[in-house]
């Protein structure tokens, strides 16, 4: 790692272990779906960290969480009773599982992320689990227009461009309208949803090695004429406020239960150099050219009609969703994770991005 930017994780580190011993006092088991992703498995090895036990869910085998300590189950979000006996025993648990991506059947993204969350719910009811973390998305409000710095008050999107974002937004408020639904104790149900957006860093499974991949195709362009501004979140910062979550749910009057939460780096930056910083950290070239918004969207649309036609399961290199997301802003006030959860962006892109070429070299 750089030594310039050594202070900055040293106080990461110290502000996470500050969080953790609090949570050491509250928890003695954490239940997490989508244990072998990005963000869930980065969350299992601070919890491991602390010597709090983790029992993680996911569809396939990860011999590299099992090595690290996870109790790894095996299983299916749609199958209830697969949930409730993995679930058993636990205190705390962190939803982050879901079907991403922007292409897919509405059966397949509501099988994963409606009913999925429902299980989840159910089991945390029937099994005395007070405390549910649930990873959403800013998805859940976008509608292929402009965000300018907006706030929770703004409403769940009028209309969805794909499936994703519409099962989101339904499970999203499936968790929030649980909050303080009795348990079989008679306790309150505490839940909290969290939407980071764009998650990165080094391991990144997703967005960092499509970026580096299609550039080095020479297929990865900027779309519109003009730079919109969007927010991004690095991995730790993001798994910072996962956990400062977990504990607020953990407190008698907590601040953040049934609230919902935008997360970001609290760094609004242009795609293009978002983009540019990551090809950066590999050694690549900027990327300079560009295709028009509409002719972009034009495109995803035909593609999205013929992969419909063809019954193709693969994704579209372009589908409206990508294409209004490339074009539009989307950057988020979070002034209310700051107040409710205490949460500050530890490390800033400029720290990660030299942390993410550390990675890559």
């Amino acid at each position: 790692m750089i030594s310039s930017v050594q202070p900055a994780f040293n106080e990461l580190h110290q502000q996470m272990k500050a969080v953790l011993t609090q949570l050491q006092g509250q928890v003695n088991r954490v239940f997490i779906t989508g244990a072998g992703g990005f963000l869930g498995s980065a969350i299992c090895q601070h919890l491991l960290a602390a010597n709090i036990e983790v029992v993680g869910f996911a569809r396939s085998q990860y011999p590299q969480l099992t090595k690290m300590g996870v109790t790894l189950i095996q299983g299916d979000l749609a199958d209830k009773l697969a949930i409730i006996n993995a679930m058993s025993g636990c205190d705390l648990v962190f939803h982050v599982a879901s079907k991403a991506g922007v292409w897919g059947t509405k059966e397949s993204y509501f099988s994963a992320n409606v009913d999925g969350t429902n299980n989840i719910i159910d089991a945390c009811k029937q099994l005395n689990i007070q405390r549910l973390v649930y990873t959403s998305t800013p998805s859940v409000t976008f509608a292929g227009e402009d965000e300018n710095g907006i706030d929770e008050s703004h409403p769940y999107a009028s209309h969805f461009l794909n499936f994703y974002g519409l099962s989101k937004a339904v499970a999203e408020q499936y968790i929030l309208t649980a909050n303080g639904q009795p348990l079989v104790n008679q306790q309150p149900l505490k839940t909290v949803a969290l939407r980071p957006h764009l998650i990165w860093g080094p391991e990144d499974p997703h967005l960092v090695p499509r970026v580096i991949a299609r550039a080095q195709a020479g297929k990865l362009k900027l779309v519109g004429k003009e730079d919109k501004l969007i927010d991004t979140i690095y991995i730790d910062n993001a798994v910072y406020a996962h956990l400062l979550a977990a504990v607020n749910l953990s407190q008698h009057q907590s601040t953040c239960a049934g609230k919902a939460y935008f997360l970001s780096n609290d760094e609004p930056i242009t795609m293009a150099d978002m983009l540019n910083k990551i090809l950066a950290c590999k050694g690549i070239q900027p990327i300079r050219k560009r295709v028009p918004a509409k002719v972009a969207y034009t495109v995803g649309t035909i593609l999205e009609w013929i992969y419909l036609a063809l019954r193709k399961e693969d994704e579209p290199i372009m589908t409206r969703f990508v294409a209004k997301q490339l074009s539009t802003s989307h950057y988020f006030d979070i002034s209310a994770a700051k107040e409710d959860l205490g949460y500050q962006p530890l490390i800033s892109i400029k720290q990660g991005m030299a942390t993410l070429q550390d990675s890559l070299l």
